[in-house]
């Protein structure tokens, strides 16, 4: 191949393609440090890439589960006040109903007595109505139980419904037209009252093992989510000190490779000398 040609230049072939090698890893490096990937796209590394949208997707489903998982706790916690506050009025009715016992009462007294036994046997009745979250009771019968979505791969937890109108309230709504004898009889060891207060204890239990388990899987759930995304950053994420590095030297390289192509292409223009 003749050397001195204008034809043929193989200095400035040799300049333009370390050039354009440079511009394409300056390309990639740009990408890198504007995205903050290293792996922002099949193109960078499709093997790499496909991995990380399955953990992306794990993530999204995990995330997805643990909101579901925060709204059933709601609906425990709501359950649980309200039951507490039925456990609390059961205990003040029971000191009504020793009152009512006692058939040394006068008939004023005793009225006094079955008006506030109402009034508490309607709070009762209230407080189980009203414990609803997001439309949802779970202690008023309406609901006899309730799947709730734990994870990403749709593994499902059975929260069981309660009867608090028909297991609660109905078992106490009369006592307000107790005589002695009917509010002795409903203190005693298998009386009304006594198997009413150990039911709603019992299903307080029940309750807060379901929102202590709840609770448990929300908690693994994000520490789960935090071990994926550390494992997904060490797969994709660029090393900014890295490349900002590598960024100068090939803006640097760039540069020189301008000027050694400009060199290059001014090698035939010293062809014209021979000709003077």
């Amino acid at each position: 191949m003749p050397l001195n040609s204008v034809n043929t230049n193989i200095g400035a072939k040799v300049a333009l393609h370390s050039l354009n090698r440079t511009t394409t890893e300056l390309e990639a490096t740009q990408k890198r440090i504007s995205t903050g990937y290293r792996v922002a796209d099949a193109q960078d590394d499709g093997a790499a890439f496909a991995v990380a949208e399955r953990v992306r997707g794990d993530i999204a489903a995990t995330t997805s589960a643990n909101e579901q998982l925060g709204g059933a706790k709601g609906l425990l916690d709501v359950s649980n006040a309200a039951l507490e506050n039925v456990s609390s009025s059961l205990q003040k009715l029971k000191t009504l109903t020793v009152k009512l016992a006692d058939g040394t009462l006068t008939d004023d007294q005793r009225t006094q007595y079955q008006a506030s036994v109402k009034e508490i046997t309607n709070n009762i009745k209230s407080f189980i109505n009203d414990a609803s979250y997001n439309g949802t009771n779970i202690t008023d019968g309406t609901k006899t139980s309730i799947d709730v979505i734990t994870n990403g791969q749709g593994d499902r937890y059975t929260i069981t419904g309660f009867d608090g109108l028909t297991s609660i309230f109905n078992a106490v709504s009369g006592f307000n037209a107790y005589t002695a004898g009917s509010a002795a009889a409903a203190l005693t060891a298998t009386g009304v009252l006594t198997n009413t207060i150990a039911t709603t204890l019992t299903q307080l239990n029940n309750f807060g093992s379901y929102s202590n388990y709840i609770e448990a899987k929300i908690d693994y759930n994000k520490a789960k989510i935090d071990a994926q995304e550390g494992g997904l950053g060490a797969l994709v994420d660029a090393d900014l000190a890295k490349e900002s590095a590598k960024l100068q030297a090939l803006q640097i390289r760039q540069q020189l490779g301008t000027q050694a192509l400009s060199i290059a292409n001014q090698a035939p223009q010293t062809l014209l000398s021979l000709f003077r």
